[in-house]
């Protein structure tokens, strides 16, 4: 007796259009055990994990995370890194927890704490990870945004949208105070698309302006993908492959954007995680000058 086949099972589901449409959302996203694959594949250009010198996306129990600072930070230098940022959110995304300026600065006295106690050998850096509004602004002044050692921008709204949305994001990739494009489309894989936009007029514009795109190793996100990060190189953009880790043991999920930056053939010197600690300090206070 013949077995019905996957498909012949979906067509008499009568759910054909929205499987169609999910697996659509699933596109160029890796499994554990290909990000595995990936990274043991010597005839793959690109980071390896012992090039990986910091994380630069991850959150704290001062937004929507759970670990201390402290603890970020020694498990941060458990896994070799030299150097760290953690990224709560700003406080205009109340749905997050965002961090008001006062429990900012509480943060930051904090971190540095942790940072003496490390006597030099690893450096926690003090970033937020601002909203990019509907119009393409920040959820922080240029005050208050001066007050953290790293700005990422990452959109949080209008990310089920069929409109185009490249006026919002090179808006946010102009803003002086930007220097990291975080989860650019805002994905879900099997649940969103995210921003729609000219990625290849987005990308020109951060790498004219020294902003960084990054890919977030999220395995429900992996944000860009290695399609969309070749367009990025091709442009001339830099990278940051963060974790956007939640608790420490999610800090794993900076080998998915390892992976998707070996498939798009991205070498160390385009990304910033792989930078020593006084080459990135300087691209983070003069992009410009960083990069000449």
């Amino acid at each position: 007796m013949e077995r019905p086949s996957v498909e012949q099972a979906i067509d008499k589901s009568g759910q054909r259009m929205d499987i169609e449409r999910r697996r659509a959302l699933r596109t160029n996203v890796l499994s554990r055990a290909g990000v595995l694959q990936v990274l043991s594949d010597t005839t793959l250009e690109g980071p390896t994990l012992a090039e990986y010198a910091g994380d630069l996306q991850m959150h704290s129990e001062w937004s929507d995370g759970s670990p201390t600072v402290a603890e970020i930070t020694e498990a941060c230098h458990a896994r070799g890194y030299r150097f760290a940022a953690v990224t709560d959110h700003s406080h205009g995304l109340k749905i997050a927890g965002g961090m008001s300026m006062q429990e900012a600065a509480e943060q930051r006295r904090a971190i540095d704490e942790v940072n003496a106690a490390t006597d030099g050998r690893f450096r926690l850096l003090q970033g937020i990870e601002a909203n990019i509004d509907v119009e393409g602004n920040l959820d922080l002044s240029p005050e208050e945004a001066s007050t953290f050692e790293l700005v990422l921008a990452a959109p949080h709204s209008r990310l089920r949208k069929s409109e185009d949305q490249t006026p919002r994001m090179l808006r946010a990739v102009r803003n002086p105070a930007v220097r990291i494009l975080a989860h650019p489309r805002g994905r879900i894989a099997g649940s969103r698309a995210g921003v729609l936009a000219d990625w290849d007029a987005v990308f020109a514009e951060a790498a004219a302006r020294g902003v960084a795109i990054e890919i977030d190793g999220d395995p429900a996100r992996q944000d860009l993908d290695y399609v969309l990060a070749r367009r990025a190189l091709a442009a001339g953009c830099i990278f940051a492959l963060d974790s956007d880790a939640h608790t420490t043991g999610q800090l794993t999920y900076s080998e998915t954007a390892l992976a998707h930056a070996r498939l798009a053939g991205i070498l160390p010197d385009r990304i910033v995680n792989c930078w020593g600690v006084e080459r990135l300090v300087a691209w983070l206070r003069e992009p410009f000058r960083a990069l000449r």
